[in-house]
């Protein structure tokens, strides 16, 4: 089985939604990770709402640091945000190193529905993101 970490500022909406996703997508062939390089301490909960909608239940995920993996042999690390790929551009232990810059639905504004909206659109953008890189492997 392969892993994946897939990495983020605060490991609080788009790696914990990617972790999810891989793991739904990996189909028994990939164990995925999510971390950050600046913890959040929680889960968004707009991002547990959008998981939850397609059947992925995140609400008990928490955020961690990626310094609990630093050691681990990790054959694939994904960051999903610049910071994070500025806080480690070279993760020990990686096979391959992914950058695939997602927006931050955290900052959406708006109502409640305009909010939901981006965190809907960044979940699907990952999703595919992930389906196609796991279609080509």
């Amino acid at each position: 089985m392969k892993r994946v970490l897939i990495l983020c500022t605060g490991n609080s909406c788009r790696s914990q939604m990617a972790e999810a996703l891989w793991q739904s997508l990996g189909a028994g062939n990939w164990q995925a990770d999510s971390a950050g390089s600046n913890p959040a301490g929680y889960v968004h909960p707009l991002a547990i709402a959008a998981m939850q909608e397609i059947g992925l239940d995140i609400a008990a995920n928490q955020s961690k640091s990626l310094d609990a993996f630093r050691d681990q042999t990790i054959d694939l690390v994904v960051t999903v945000c610049d910071n994070a790929r500025e806080a480690c551009p070279v993760f020990p232990g990686a096979g391959e190193s992914l950058h695939w810059p997602f927006d931050d639905p955290a900052y959406a504004t708006g109502g409640d529905e305009e909010k939901m909206s981006e965190f809907r659109r960044v979940r699907d953008e990952i999703r595919a993101k992930i389906a196609g890189y796991l279609a080509g492997e």
